[in-house]
């Protein structure tokens, strides 16, 4: 109600003890209506944002996790040449994966390395290098893949320090 509608029944509010007490019963009531509704929108607020950074962090986490990826070499016999040992399970790899971090053969030495997936037919389909380092006797060599070049398949993944001769380890690609 506009203060000019409500100026005639002002003084009255003003000298009755009952209709004062009932209009301050009223905006008291009204007061906490409006607390309540505010309370509400802020937790609804705080939960809507709660609920959306977890979303966007947890949907992050996922594609940090599958955009690295880990091989354990260090525990696989070393096969010279362009054939993998045929004894051991290949090695398996996400084809999400951009990053690549190869934990080496035991006794590998720091340095420079080259990287190399060959498809069994020998057919060189991707390349990179990277330089091994030491770190609590574990040598471990990272390298970002080229992920337009390789396909879903069985491959053999090629390790060297440059002027030598390729490690080979099967591999496949998923």
């Amino acid at each position: 109600m506009p203060l000019s509608e409500a100026e005639k029944w002002l003084d009255h509010l003003g000298s009755c003890s009952p209709c004062y007490g009932d209009f301050s019963q009223f905006r008291e009531t009204h007061e906490r209506s409006r607390r309540r509704t505010l309370l509400a929108i802020a937790a609804s607020i705080l939960l809507v944002a709660t609920v959306a950074g977890w979303a966007l962090l947890r949907n992050r986490n996922e594609n940090l996790a599958t955009q690295t990826a880990i091989l354990d070499l260090r525990n696989r016999s070393v096969a010279r040449g362009t054939e993998a040992n045929q004894d051991e399970p290949p090695l398996e790899l996400t084809r999400t994966a951009k990053n690549l971090k190869i934990f080496l053969p035991l006794g590998s030495s720091e340095g420079p390395y080259d990287v190399r997936f060959v498809t069994l037919s020998g057919e060189e389909v991707a390349t990179s290098s990277g330089i091994a380092k030491l770190d609590e006797h574990i040598t471990s060599l990272e390298v970002v893949l080229p992920r337009d070049s390789l396909r879903s398949g069985k491959y053999l993944l090629q390790i060297r320090r440059p002027q030598l001769s390729w490690e080979s380890y099967s591999l496949v690609l998923r």
